[in-house]
């Protein structure tokens, strides 16, 4: 249900300047007072009088204002942020979380999603747009937000959907990553474990659920830098084959093979999962794929869950880790869809158990780790804030608050639960499987 509402501006909007001028005209848009603190390019200030200790907002440039006008919500606010157009200063003890957490709380509290404004609050909007210079064309994309063009997942857009992530930078991600490289939630005992520790145990925890032992034959789908397939091989003395479709993940995973002396055992493949199905009487022992149905989408996740059961002989295990959401933005919003992860779905973990089904395999277990995840970004945050000045000379300003926003909004996503991660394990059905009765 829709509300309209008239609520008059507050007697401090009148005051003066664009602050003013901008938390007068919101007023109707927001049911109230704004909640932040506003410092504009004018050098003009807004402090709420219900709350003088808000979170600072600083709008350096009409642009923030227009690309908010011509993609309002979460996709202007997240271009006009990375550019630096809109920052959240760390005033106060405030910084991106609490800020962020602190509006999402006041949306809440007033219901925003329901907010139909009167048509003279828009009126008004618009010429106080045309006021302070920011109606106008709309301003270019910012130079971080994806362009992949193609057939929705057709061999060459996944390709290049996952190379604008993955490809970015080997080196960046090693400032951000553990040693292990693993680019998934970890497996923590506590709080302060580190964490390559937690990844190391992540690692163990699938390589013992997938019964793995010396000899074994063992299939990585999106193997991204190795970690489970390096682990794999070297801790559990499984053959291993990974699939990528990065090449830079590739390159990656090659060199530690030759640094480790595991070029007997691992074999890392440039493959698309559709390809990497083996002939039938040369299945694998067991398959993991740690958070790369993701990738996949709706439409092809069918196909996936085929990859899986036609991969692993009769009897075999099967494991997936694998993210959920709820709601209205399966790919993970605005931000997520043009700045980190271009095309990914997804779903509720029921909906994904019911499709996995559907490929034909026996589910076994669902292991939820929704808050190992908000440790596991906490590690990666903590790295990334330590690393900061060496990211900016890697990739530049503009990246590096991409990574920002998207570890902060990530980890937030898992804490106030809008997100979760499973590992799904499986069997297929067709012959007796070793998996203990009482685990």
């Amino acid at each position: 249900m829709t509300a309209t509402t008239t609520t008059s501006a507050p007697a401090s909007a009148q005051q003066g300047g664009v602050a003013h001028r901008l938390a007068e005209v919101l007023h109707p848009f927001l049911r109230g007072e704004l909640p932040v603190r506003l410092r504009c390019w004018d050098g003009s200030e807004f402090v709420p009088a219900s709350d003088p200790s808000a979170p600072v907002v600083a709008l350096r440039s009409p642009d923030a204002v227009r690309r908010l006008l011509w993609h309002p919500g979460e996709l202007g606010a997240a271009q006009a942020y990375v550019t630096g157009e809109l920052d959240v200063l760390p005033i106060d003890g405030w910084d991106l979380d609490a800020a962020l957490t602190h509006a999402f709380a006041v949306a809440a509290e007033r219901g925003l999603s329901g907010v139909r404004p009167t048509p003279g609050a828009v009126v008004e909007a618009v010429r106080a747009a045309l006021d302070l210079g920011a109606l106008g064309r709309r301003p270019a994309n910012p130079d971080s937000q994806a362009k992949v063009r193609g057939r929705l997942h057709s061999k060459l857009r996944d390709r290049s959907a996952i190379s604008f992530h993955y490809d970015l930078s080997n080196e960046f991600y090693a400032l951000i990553l553990e040693p292990q490289m693993a680019y998934s939630c970890g497996y923590h005992s506590d709080p302060d474990q580190p964490l390559e520790e937690a990844q190391r145990a992540k690692l163990d925890l699938v390589c013992t659920k997938l019964g793995l032992e010396p000899g074994m034959r063992m299939l990585d789908i999106g193997c991204g830098w190795g970690s489970l397939s390096l682990h794999a091989a070297e801790h559990f003395g499984a053959q291993v084959t990974g699939v990528t479709i990065a090449a830079e993940q590739k390159k990656f995973i090659d060199a530690r093979i030759a640094e480790r002396g595991l070029g007997d055992r691992v074999e890392i493949r440039l493959q698309d999962y559709r390809d990497a199905v083996p002939a039938r009487g040369q299945e694998y022992d067991a398959v993991g794929s740690l958070e790369m149905g993701e990738h996949v989408g709706q439409k092809n996740y069918p196909t996936y869950a085929q990859v899986l059961h036609d991969s692993v002989r009769p009897g075999g295990r099967v494991l997936i880790q694998q993210m959920s959401r709820t709601g209205k933005w399966p790919g993970g919003g605005p931000f997520i869809e043009n700045f980190i992860a271009p095309d990914m779905y997804m779903r509720p973990v029921g909906d994904t158990v019911s499709l996995l089904e559907k490929g034909g395999l026996e589910v076994r277990d669902v292991h939820a780790l929704r808050e190992h995840y908000v440790l596991t970004v906490a590690g990666w945050l903590q790295r990334f804030n330590l690393n900061r000045e060496r990211l900016v000379d890697l990739m530049g300003e503009e990246v590096v608050r991409v990574w920002e926003l998207y570890l902060v909004g990530g980890s937030m996503a898992f804490r106030d639960g809008r997100m979760g991660v499973d590992q799904i394990l499986m069997v297929r059905p067709g012959a007796p499987h070793t998996l203990p009765a009482v685990r």
